[in-house]
């Protein structure tokens, strides 16, 4: 096989694999075996492709190649499970579609398929991290291996939670639907959670060697943007897009020529991407209009939003409106009640009415016990301990955050800044 079959089949496969497991699952009603047949259609495309040639149309070509292999599949178990009954029933009911047929009906259905796979994946029934590992699989197309680099753990890791994520959903009896009246919103914030937490991963890595994972914040963007065209009616849809989209627009600016991270305030804003600045703002207009319209108040992810929104409208640090930021995390603390959050208030707060304080927040925190093993509360203090040029201290906090932290890019900074204290009796 060439290398550029190679290439095209991997990317075909990356951008279609969501779409074709979402069309099998709503033919199967069965997560795990519409990625199965999905799996035997790759099979199919890497065996006749290289030959043959790609197809005008790969993604009704992989349709076509599921639907034949679960045709073979009931013919060869002969199946006597209802649900394979149906299966078969439904797909040999009509054996004269064409392949254009079959990728107009796929495309008919996308919509309630691609919303029903995501709801699927990020079933409250899972854990955290198996919605992620799940997700991931099914809708970013990542590979086992590729999701367990990412996150720093073993492949056979990835691969058991996927397998008993599966396993889960046909236990519980999971159905493949977008749930109804009051089972909407906490199945929706699963959702939203899970494409966050991707993003967050991919932004600020907790551990290795990289300080950003890039292909973890195009997966997530991605994933929110599909989300926006399938939840049209959801603010905080388009909070969590416009948030995602406007963060995402830093990435160039966030890391040095080697690698090492560079602080917001420390950022050339002339590096920052405009187009999803754009973006951002654009989904954030959606979701406060939405608001506006049903008289709801803000949630976490407008609300995160508009704070992005404040940096990316500022042109330099010093022309950044501080004061409304400490007033919109003021508003997220009480919505959400996170001592992390408040740590971003103390922030805000330092900016905007001095250092001394931000520390008089981050001191009611100290004994916070969500955050005795987070990092970022003592480097946050070694910071404000710096600015008030008490130089010990900060050495001391910032020292602290750096063994703190898992990350080595992140190491390198605290320690940095350490040094640059001076000697430990340094005044």
């Amino acid at each position: 096989m060439s290398a550029d079959v190679q290439r095209t089949i991997e990317t075909v496969w990356r951008m279609e694999s969501a779409r074709l497991i979402a069309g099998l699952a709503r033919i199967t009603r069965d997560v795990g075996l519409a990625e199965e047949l999905a799996q035997d259609a790759l099979v199919t495309a890497l065996e006749q492709w290289p030959t043959s040639g790609v197809p005008d149309n790969p993604g009704a070509w992989l349709m076509h190649a599921g639907k034949n292999r679960a045709i073979d599949r009931v013919r060869r178990r002969k199946m006597t499970d209802r649900k394979h009954e149906q299966l078969g029933a439904e797909i040999n009911a009509r054996p004269d579609l064409t392949v254009e047929q079959i990728q107009a009906a796929v495309d008919d259905d996308v919509r309630d398929d691609m919303l029903k796979l995501i709801f699927t994946c990020c079933h409250p029934v899972l854990s955290r991290e198996a919605r992620v590992a799940l997700t991931l699989r099914m809708l970013g197309g990542l590979t086992p291996e590729e999701i367990a680099r990412a996150f720093l753990v073993t492949e056979t890791t990835i691969q058991q939670r996927i397998v008993r994520a599966k396993k889960t959903l046909a236990q519980e009896n999971v159905a493949y639907e977008v749930p109804r009246g009051e089972d909407l919103a906490p199945r929706l914030a699963s959702v939203l959670e899970v494409v966050y937490l991707v993003f967050n991963e991919g932004y600020s890595a907790t551990s290795g060697d990289d300080w950003t994972r890039p292909a973890l914040i195009e997966d997530a963007l991605r994933l929110a943007r599909i989300l926006e065209g399938l939840s049209p009616d959801e603010p905080e849809v388009h909070g969590l897009a416009g948030l995602l989209e406007i963060q995402a627009s830093r990435m160039h600016a966030r890391t040095g020529p080697s690698g090492d991270p560079i602080l917001l305030n420390d950022q050339d804003r002339g590096r920052w991407d405009p187009l999803l600045i754009r973006r951002g703002l654009a989904a954030l207009a959606m979701a406060t209009e939405l608001h506006a319209k049903t008289a709801t108040p803000m949630g976490p992810y407008v609300l995160q939003a508009e704070i992005a929104a404040c940096h990316a409208r500022a042109a330099t640090v010093a022309d950044t409106d501080w004061a409304r930021i400490a007033v919109l995390y003021s508003a997220l603390v009480e919505l959400t009640g996170s001592p992390i959050v408040e740590l971003n208030r103390a922030v805000a707060v330092a900016m905007a009415s001095g250092p001394e304080h931000g520390l008089a927040i981050t001191d009611t925190l100290v004994d916070e016990p969500a955050l005795a093993n987070y990092h970022l509360l003592p480097s946050v203090r070694g910071d404000l301990l710096l600015r008030m040029g008490r130089l010990a201290e900060a050495r001391a906090e910032l020292e602290r955050a750096a063994g703190m932290t898992k990350n080595a890019r992140e190491q390198e900074l605290l320690r940095a800044k350490a040094a640059s204290c001076g000697s430990p009796n340094a005044q």
